[in-house]
């Protein structure tokens, strides 16, 4: 095995923002998709270098935020304050080059392609060579693919797949599948990192490994995170703060020790009636 990149090599880029500022502000955000509401008035923020649950029940709202926030959904009301920047409507690939990126609930791979490739995909929105010197692969369009390939074995090595540099992605066992994702997400140099429920579907194992993944990310590489998770005994070994939703509402707000004794809480996970 290779010897652990030098964090420093791999530390996100300098936002312009501190530790310990606000990286992210979503403020009364309602979305609503007919007459069904999804979100209502919910604000929260994030700080620079923590590590943010989002949890509640099934149908809370959950992913519709992560949605609202990487430009996926536009909100009826409400906006949201990224780096300083107010917006409300944004696409993806915007939220890309602001320093938003992101992992689904259901992997989202290439899964013909290899792990090497998938997490090279990632790299697209920085390359800039044009389509011209592409084509050919020489001059510029080389120099550049070969930088980001670095980049990229850099990742492998940060997240122990250099074993299955080359193996397709589709052969590879679910949890191995989600770390290749989130190599994909770390290749776009993220300020903030959105993971939607990172542990779904995983073993005991394997969800201690990515544990110990998510928290490498954040205090070597420097990156912040938001996520969703329903594991609560990793949502509160993982978490600096949690927000709770419950039918599109905030119901709560707080460290994990005051979020798991708050009562609005322990009702929503029983089922108590609204």
């Amino acid at each position: 095995m290779n010897p652990r990149p030098d964090p420093a090599q791999l530390a996100a880029p300098d936002d312009g923002i501190a530790a310990g500022q606000v990286l992210l502000e979503v403020k009364n955000v309602s979305l609503a998709f007919g007459g069904v509401k999804a979100i209502t008035d919910v604000s929260f923020d994030v700080v620079k270098g923590e590590i943010r649950a989002i949890i509640g029940p099934n149908g809370a709202g959950k992913t519709s935020m992560l949605n609202v926030i990487n430009g996926f959904y536009t909100p009826q009301q409400g906006t949201i304050v990224f780096r300083g920047r107010q917006r409300r409507a944004m696409k993806p690939h915007e939220a890309v080059g602001q320093g938003i990126a992101r992992t689904f609930q259901n992997v989202a791979l290439f899964k013909g392609m290899s792990t090497l490739d998938n997490i090279m995909a990632g790299r697209s929105v920085m390359m800039k060579a044009g389509i011209g010197w592409q084509l050919l692969w020489h001059g510029r369009a080389l120099a550049e693919e070969i930088a980001h390939r670095q980049t990229v074995e850099e990742i492998i090595d940060f997240l122990e797949i250099q074993h299955i540099r080359h193996t397709p992605v589709g052969k590879l066992p679910y949890g191995l599948q989600k770390r290749v994702e989130l190599g994909r997400a770390l290749a776009m140099e993220p300020s903030l990192l959105l993971l939607d429920e990172p542990m779904a579907g995983m073993n005991l194992e394997e969800k201690e490994d990515m544990s110990r993944f998510i928290i490498d990310v954040n205090q070597q590489r420097g990156t912040t995170i938001a996520l969703i998770e329903h594991d609560m005994g990793v949502v509160m070994d993982l978490s600096d703060r949690v927000v709770v939703l419950d039918y599109g509402k905030k119901i709560a707000d707080g460290t994990p020790d005051e979020v798991k004794n708050d009562q609005a809480v322990i009702d929503a996970y029983l089922g108590v009636p609204h």
